[in-house]
């Protein structure tokens, strides 16, 4: 796995350069500037990217920036965002650009190893994986009057870790249910959500982005 490296803390940057090489990961570049970064991207072409939200010059949305601009240009890169603190609007904006291979987390996951490698192999893997305290925000300030609202309070914490980017054994596991009541929960969501069967549409990736999106509009 070929990785690159943009954020501008040069302790966390050289903290995470070393904890990938340990697990003997290829760290091809490490940057603290997201025009160095899509320049690495171009030379490199690696399998993902770490990217910091907050970047210079302003450090306000030129991390989120680069990473889109990053997938327009490689459409297969994997990109894992890494935040200080819950941004709805940017988690929900980079995956409204693609459904796939992409994680947002906060960078205090980052201390929890086995989960942060967790979440970057899933990635990698053509996967999603989303910080839970996003998640739980986004639960918080939804507003009523939505199709969420059709779902019961089971459902909602099914969908909430199918956005987390967990397959149904592990969001068993949490809910010390069975794999059998996830998978009849998953269709009841489907059902709620007016997701019928196709072969062109992925259900699973439509209704967590549905569920990111409509939360996104009642924030």
């Amino acid at each position: 796995m070929r990785i690159v490296i943009a954020e501008d803390d040069l302790l966390l940057r050289e903290g995470l350069a070393l904890l990938l090489r340990a697990e003997s990961l290829d760290v091809v570049a490490t940057t603290g500037h997201p025009d160095d970064f899509l320049a690495a991207v171009d030379e490199h072409k690696p399998d993902v990217a770490i990217v910091d939200v907050r970047m210079p010059p302003t450090h306000t949305d030129e991390g989120i920036t680069a990473a889109v601009t990053a997938r327009r240009r490689q459409p297969d890169l994997a990109v894992l965002v890494l935040s200080a603190y819950v941004e709805q609007t940017f988690a929900t904006q980079l995956l409204a650009d693609g459904g796939s291979r992409l994680g947002y987390l906060l960078k205090e996951r980052v201390g929890r190893v086995a989960e942060f490698l967790d979440a970057l192999h899933r990635v990698a893997s053509g996967g999603t994986a989303m910080d839970p305290e996003v998640i739980a925000q986004l639960l918080t300030k939804t507003r009523s009057d939505t199709r969420l609202d059709r779902l019961s309070a089971r459902e909602h914490d099914v969908l909430a870790l199918m956005a987390e980017g967990l397959g149904n054994s592990t969001i068993a596991e949490r809910l010390s249910v069975t794999d059998g009541a996830v998978h009849k929960h998953i269709r009841s969501i489907f059902a709620k959500l007016g997701l019928a069967p196709t072969d062109r549409v992925d259900r699973r990736v439509t209704a967590v982005l549905r569920y990111l999106e409509e939360c996104r509009h009642r924030t």
